[in-house]
């Protein structure tokens, strides 16, 4: 049976693609949301060259969202995500631990479109990354909770990552109606498809603009509830696999893994736009959206 989201492409060495066959990579990542490619070697700049085959790029994390001590390794568009410490400090970011769903710069007032990540060393367990159909997530509300959070905006908080650690020079703040965020919809069109995604960025300190803390709470633990019943795809990682997907319309997670074993991963992304709604697309849920199987 065909799956709600993720395809696996085999093209050889992405360093060689032509013109057409960047045109159709890009095509495939529109329409499965997730694309997975074994067996390649890239270096950093390597990785923003296939990155481009998605979009403009766009920078890495800022200074003040990188742990105390770090220094970019490579070139500004590149970050690194590991559990590795050099003279105490740790290379990359986000540690060993379980990264809980999210979506990637929801907490930027334009978010990012394309992540892209191509795995350096793994471990021998653990570390996985699920993926979640947001277009899907969307689509399968009731119709009257779909009703209504067409128009409702979601604070993406600024405070945490999404391994739960606090950013560096800000401090925890009890009340999700006063902690420092950005408002997004909740309901999102993709500009490139023009189909409508559920798009609720991150848990911790949400909360839904209007509402009492209350019933924002009690509406939130609805969606949240709802997408993590969702089907996902992981992906056991193998070194010198690219994963790519399109953040405006997929949730990932990473599964913890022993921190006594090293992984490293090279990040790269593209810039995006600033999240609206198109109520009119609203009527044209996408290909791999309710329709499709579960």
């Amino acid at each position: 049976m065909p799956y709600p989201i993720a395809a696996e492409i085999r093209c050889g060495d992405i360093r060689k693609l032509s013109q057409s066959a960047r045109k159709q990579i890009k095509q495939a990542w529109l329409d499965n949301l997730v694309l997975l490619i074994r067996g390649q070697s890239l270096n950093p700049e390597e990785l923003l060259q296939f990155t481009q085959t998605l979009g403009e790029l766009d920078l890495a994390a800022p200074d003040s969202e990188m742990p105390a001590g770090q220094k970019p390794r490579f070139n500004p568009s590149v970050s690194v995500v590991s559990n590795i410490k050099e003279d105490g400090v740790p290379i990359g970011s986000l540690g060993d631990g379980e990264v809980v769903w999210h979506t990637d710069h929801s907490y930027h007032e334009i978010p990012i479109s394309a992540s892209v990540l191509i795995a350096v060393e793994i471990p021998s367990l653990g570390g996985r990354t699920g993926f979640i159909n947001m277009y899907r997530a969307y689509e399968t509300l009731p119709t009257d909770v779909k009703a209504r959070i067409l128009n409702l905006r979601i604070k993406n908080d600024v405070t945490y990552n999404s391994a739960g650690q606090i950013r560096r020079g800000l401090t925890a703040i009890a009340d999700p109606t006063k902690s420092p965020g950005v408002f997004h919809p909740a309901v999102r069109t993709n500009p490139e498809t023009g189909h409508n995604a559920l798009y609720l960025g991150r848990r911790r300190q949400a909360w839904i603009e209007g509402l009492s803390l209350a019933e924002s709470e009690q509406l939130l633990d609805y969606l949240w509830n709802h997408l993590e019943s969702q089907p996902a795809w992981y992906n056991e990682w193998k070194v010198g696999d690219v994963v790519a997907w399109d953040n405006r319309c997929v949730m990932h997670r990473r599964e913890p893994f022993p921190s006594t074993e090293r992984r490293i991963l090279y990040r790269a992304q593209c810039k995006g736009t600033r999240p609206y709604l198109d109520v009119q697309a609203s009527t044209a849920p996408h290909p791999r959206g309710a329709t499709f199987p579960s």
